[in-house]
């Protein structure tokens, strides 16, 4: 049972078994972090969403549960199959559509979805400066893309100015995560969006904590949480960014797939 505090910052995930929870969050515990997003949002049943890298889609089915939101659940890692198989055992099979694709290469319309919400990927594809215009283009005008993710405190510019706990590992899993003024400037350039949201996740302390909690008693290997561990200034922490839909238009060339 979640502690106190935990259930006072998370009231809506910490009503999930927290094993469930754990065996399937590819990382940190997702429920967490999405709940801390969906506080800066207004989510009314009937929206479309889309849950973008929504891993073993408890993201989808949770959104779906708790704000009555229609969800397409794409991920390219993880099989639509065993997702759907998740989402029939909580009952959510007429609310979460799940879809095994690329995050580059989409098949929906235009102006379909009212939010687009990515928890804890966004870093993998959207560094690409022509990622935004390129998601951009599937958000209604008004409606909102929404990102919670991990982030440093400050830029590191080169090589040199990895912080020794890190250096390990910078090359394989922290060479593309970067500060919260690098991501505004990323997305407030474009014109697509306008920043209604970029801060430090309020409840990051509890989210940093439980995520090392629960990997001190596992036997599993888990670079992150390692870091985390070793972190004693706080180098790294957890944010959100949502960005309003603006009437520019977004043109890009479609992105050209490989193969």
């Amino acid at each position: 049972m979640p502690n106190k505090s935990l259930r006072r910052a998370f009231p809506k995930a910490s009503q999930y078994d927290p094993a469930w929870v754990r065996k399937h969050s590819m990382g940190e515990n997702v429920l967490f972090n999405l709940e801390s997003l969906t506080k800066s949002l207004d989510l009314k049943p009937g929206m479309r969403v889309l849950d973008l890298g929504c891993g073993k889609a408890i993201s989808s089915i949770f959104l779906a549960k708790e704000f009555g939101v229609t969800v397409w659940a794409v991920d390219e890692a993880v099989s639509a199959s065993d997702n759907y198989e998740r989402i029939l055992s909580e009952g959510c099979e007429d609310k979460v559509f799940p879809l095994e694709m690329e995050a580059r290469s989409l098949p929906f319309p235009e102006e379909y979805f009212d939010a687009v919400i990515v928890v804890d990927s966004y870093t993998y594809f959207g560094t690409d400066e022509k990622y935004l215009p390129y998601i951009a283009r599937f958000i209604k005008p008004e409606g909102h893309i929404a990102i919670v993710d991990v982030c440093f405190t400050k830029e590191i510019e080169s090589h040199h100015q990895v912080p020794e706990f890190l250096q390990e590992d910078y090359q394989n899993y922290w060479y593309f995560i970067h500060t919260i003024d690098w991501w505004r400037r990323l997305w407030e350039k474009t014109g697509l969006v306008e920043i209604e949201a970029a801060a430090e996740l309020t409840e990051a302390g509890l989210v940093r904590e439980q995520y090392m909690k629960d990997y001190q008693n596992s036997e599993e290997e888990d670079a992150f949480a390692r870091a985390l561990e070793l972190d004693k200034e706080k180098f790294i922490t957890f944010f959100k960014l949502i960005g309003r839909r603006t009437s520019k238009t977004a043109y890009l060339q479609s992105y050209k797939q490989s193969g």
